[in-house]
């Protein structure tokens, strides 16, 4: 038996029209109640903020993903302004964080302009009492705890985390948040992941559109995926299904402020 889920971290301005009517029109029948659409800049955020006027059970998250080249300082400061513009309809700032992926393809690429980025985002997030949605992931990502540790801000979202076991150890610690996707039904690194941190600080996502593997391949990413998520971090965790749904149900509410 379903239970009610939260989508704690969706690209739904990604998807196209159709796609995206689809997921809203079934988001009741999945027992979906809300979705956390974050930003990858500041045309991502218009996009959002619109579709949260369109249907309140969308709940925009506003940032710049760091997988792309460094955004000039007008664009960065109009993204800024409109964050502190739209406070009151904004859940959170984010996507926000380091470009890992980005510096593996391309070497060359140098990480301080965006530390930079991401510590003003950080302020703005800590200034507007808003949580921050982080893109941070293996040896980027304690160079982000180290930064949310100087501002002594903790209300923060890591979304499909990687990373070491002192980075994982110390994460926990400090109470930051991870969100699991639905390939925790098939890489070990998840899993092992999901059996380590504790269940009152993870949520659920799916990062759609991405596209997963395993039981997932060649259907398009939806949120009713998180239900099959669930049903694995039950089982990793050994727990009773619905006290799982709940669990993971209410952390995502209450951080979020929902």
């Amino acid at each position: 038996m379903y239970s009610s889920i939260i989508d704690a971290h969706i690209h739904l301005d990604l998807y196209n029209d159709d796609e995206r009517k689809s997921i809203l029109r079934e988001m009741e029948k999945h027992k979906v109640e809300a979705l956390i659409s974050v930003s990858q800049h500041l045309t991502s955020a218009e996009a959002n903020m619109a579709l949260h006027q369109e249907d309140k059970r969308i709940k925009p998250a506003f940032g710049f993903h760091p997988e792309q080249a460094l955004p000039d300082e007008q664009e960065l400061a109009d993204l800024q302004h409109f964050i502190e513009k739209h406070q009151k309809e904004m859940i959170a700032v984010g996507e926000v964080g380091l470009p890992y992926y980005l510096r593996q393809e391309h070497k060359e690429v140098p990480i301080e302009p965006y530390i930079e980025i991401l510590e003003f985002f950080i302020q703005q997030a800590v200034s507007l009492k808003k949580p921050i949605v982080l893109h941070a992931v293996y040896e980027d990502a304690p160079i982000v705890c180290d930064l949310l540790e100087k501002y002594s801000y903790a209300k923060a979202h890591f979304h499909w985390f990687k990373g070491d076991q002192i980075t994982i150890e110390q994460m926990s610690r400090n109470g930051y948040f991870i969100s699991i996707t639905p390939d925790v039904l098939y890489e070990k690194e998840i899993q092992q992941l999901v059996n380590q941190y504790p269940l009152s600080q993870i949520m659920v996502e799916t990062d759609g559109p991405w596209p997963f593997e395993g039981p997932f391949q060649n259907n398009m990413t939806h949120p009713k995926m998180i239900h099959q998520t669930i049903e694995q971090i039950a089982s990793i965790k050994g727990m009773a299904l619905q006290e799982v749904y709940s669990i993971l149900y209410e952390n995502t509410k209450r951080f979020y402020s929902i």
